[in-house]
């Protein structure tokens, strides 16, 4: 049975920082690309970051350019989001997700397994 466990959301002030960590069971996790998505109230949910299987290549949505970065550590079946300088707008439910394609890891669609989702508010 596949496990995404996300841990380390929390309340925030504008400006500060908080590191996301999935750690994920059930899978062989150097087989899978991961993202992080988010969701906010009455929003759909919407693509963050990714990172390629053994780290090579990562993608980031535009709105957390410079400020948030994924990584993974393959020897402990996690990936981290470090977020820095957080804004209110990024107030919102984290869900790290996982990927057998090698293709297309913006998409929803392309994600076989997702977490629960951790919460992040950001107070202005």
């Amino acid at each position: 049975q596949v496990q995404l466990v996300e841990s380390g959301g929390g309340l925030v002030q504008a400006g500060g920082s908080l590191r996301l960590s999935c750690a994920a069971s059930g899978l062989t996790f150097n087989n899978y690309a991961m993202g992080w998505f988010r969701q906010a109230p009455g929003k759909e949910r919407e693509f963050v970051t990714a990172i390629s299987r053994k780290s090579m290549f990562t993608y980031d949505a535009d709105s957390v350019k410079g400020r948030f970065t994924i990584s993974r550590d393959n020897a402990k079946n996690t990936v981290y989001l470090q977020m820095n300088n957080l804004k209110p707008e990024d107030t919102a439910v984290y869900y790290c997700a996982a990927t057998s394609s090698i293709t297309g890891y913006t998409y929803k669609v392309a994600y076989n397994y997702w977490g629960q989702g951790t919460q992040v508010t950001v107070s202005s």
